[in-house]
C-alpha cells in the first residue's frame, strides 16, 4: 500500500484480526483492520476493555491472534522463527509501568537492551548515554529508578526502547501514571522522535485526549473493533 500524501508504504497491516480468550468466552478483538504508514504516529483511543492493549500485544508478538493476519514491515508475525529477536530488533516497547530494574542505574537499564548484540561494553555505554541525553536525562545516568521521578523513569524506558534503533515503537499508555507536567514532557519526547526520525513508526495506546491530539492520526476502538479514524489536531 502507498499513500499519496507521503509516498510511503505501510509499516503495519492488520487484516480481519480476531482474538478470543477463555475458549471464546471473551472476544477481545472482533475483526480489526488497520494500516499504519511508515513514519506515522498513530494514537489508538477508546474505553477500557475495548481491545487497544490486546491489539498492541499482537503487534509486539507478545500474543497471537485467534484468526486474521498481522504484518509489521517485512515480517508476517504468524511465521516468526524467533519472536524475541523480532522484539529486540524491529519493535521498541514502552509500557505504562516502566519495568526498570530497580538496583541498576538509568544507563545500565538502557544497556540491558543492547546485551546480545555485536556492541562492545564501551559501545553499549556510549549508546546508553547518548540516548539518555536525547530524552533530556543527561547528568542522571548514574541514578537508580528510586531516585528518579515518574516522568524521568518513563523517559529511561523510552531510551531503552530505542536502544537498538527499531523502526517501530509500540507504547501502551506511556503517560497513564504520570502527572500533567511529566506527561507533557514524555509526550514531547515522542514529538521529537517523530520530527527527528521521519522513518520511525509509532503506535501509541492512550486515554489522554491531549496526548492523542499530538499524533498524526487517531484511531478509535470500541468493543473490539475499529469504529473510526480521524486526523489529529494540528500541531502548533
Amino acid at each position: 500500500m502507498n499513500d499519496d500524501r507521503t509516498g510511503r508504504g505501510a509499516a503495519i497491516v492488520v487484516r480481519d484480526v480476531h482474538k478470543d480468550f477463555d475458549g471464546g468466552v471473551v472476544r477481545a478483538l472482533r475483526g480489526v483492520d488497520l494500516d499504519v504508514l511508515v513514519g506515522e504516529w498513530v494514537a489508538v483511543v477508546g474505553p477500557s476493555g475495548c481491545g487497544k492493549s490486546t491489539l498492541l500485544h499482537l503487534l509486539a508478538a507478545l500474543d497471537s491472534p485467534t484468526s486474521g493476519r498481522v504484518r509489521v514491515l517485512d515480517h508476517d508475525l504468524a511465521a516468526l522463527d524467533d519472536p524475541a529477536r523480532y522484539r529486540r530488533s524491529v519493535v521498541g516497547l514502552v509500557f505504562q509501568l516502566h519495568n526498570l530494574v530497580p538496583h541498576l542505574t538509568a544507563a545500565q537499564n538502557v544497556e540491558i537492551a543492547l546485551f546480545g548484540t555485536h556492541r562492545s561494553r564501551g559501545e553499549r555505554r556510549r549508546r546508553a548515554l547518548e540516548l539518555l541525553a536525547d530524552v533530556d536525562l543527561a547528568g542522571l545516568e548514574r541514578r537508580q529508578p528510586t531516585r528518579l521521578s515518574g516522568g524521568e523513569r518513563q523517559r529511561v524506558a523510552i531510551a531503552r526502547a530505542l536502544a537498538n534503533n527499531p523502526p517501530v515503537v509500540l507504547a501502551d499508555e506511556p503517560t497513564g501514571s504520570l502527572d500533567t507536567a511529566s506527561a507533557t514532557r514524555v509526550t514531547g519526547v515522542f514529538e521529537r522522535l517523530r520530527d527527528d526520525r521521519p522513518e520511525l513508526t509509532i503506535v501509541m495506546v492512550t486515554h489522554d485526549p491531549r496526548v492523542a491530539a499530538r499524533a498524526d492520526r487517531v484511531i478509535e476502538m470500541c468493543d473490539g473493533i475499529v469504529v473510526g479514524g480521524q486526523a489529529a489536531t494540528a500541531r502548533t
